[in-house]
């Protein structure tokens, strides 16, 4: 029996329910949230790559200031190794501290939003905290202090001593 001879419906016109299919509602949310996701990781990789471009040119400077330093250190007996470790110990300490920064930031915003947005708007989910983000966030500052202070690092390593004493 079909759904009309039970409301006795004679005509389309007549019709006293309505069907609704929210499948093409459901897709157009989950395209949003996608093209979110896509939009949020894109605007996140450019800041990674400008922040390891900024650690780089830090690093670079500090070579270049220190270059007498340097020449002193190996003209004295350090080593290739000695003078790139240092130099990218000096990068990762300089990542890791923005790293904790922004770690710190998150939470911080995170659990503010915790105690204001239910109070606000009563249909929002609270926000969820776990650790393997937060991980994993600080893990790819200290990468990018890594992969930014190795050039500067090998660059540094490399200076002959008698030209590093000779810089001016």
């Amino acid at each position: 029996m079909c759904s009309s001879d039970l409301h006795y419906i004679k005509s389309a016109a007549d019709q006293d329910f309505n069907v609704h299919s929210f499948t093409n509602l459901l897709t157009q949310r989950t395209q949003f949230i996608t093209f979110l996701t896509i939009f949020i990781t894109a605007i996140a990789a450019i800041s990674l790559i400008v922040g390891g471009i900024g650690v780089a040119n830090i690093m670079l400077v500090s070579v270049t200031e220190r270059t007498r330093e340097i020449g002193i250190r190996k003209a004295i007996g350090a080593t290739r190794r000695a003078v790139m470790k240092q130099f990218l110990t000096e990068a990762v300490i300089l990542t890791g501290l923005g790293g904790a920064v922004g770690v710190l930031l998150g939470i911080g915003i995170t659990l503010a939003c915790d105690i204001i947005l239910p109070r606000a708007v009563t249909s929002f989910p609270t926000p969820v905290l776990t650790l393997t983000p937060v991980l994993v966030s600080f893990a790819v500052s200290l990468l990018i202090g890594l992969l930014a202070g190795g050039y500067p690092a090998h660059r540094a390593a490399t200076l002959r001593p008698i030209q590093a004493l000779r810089f001016e």
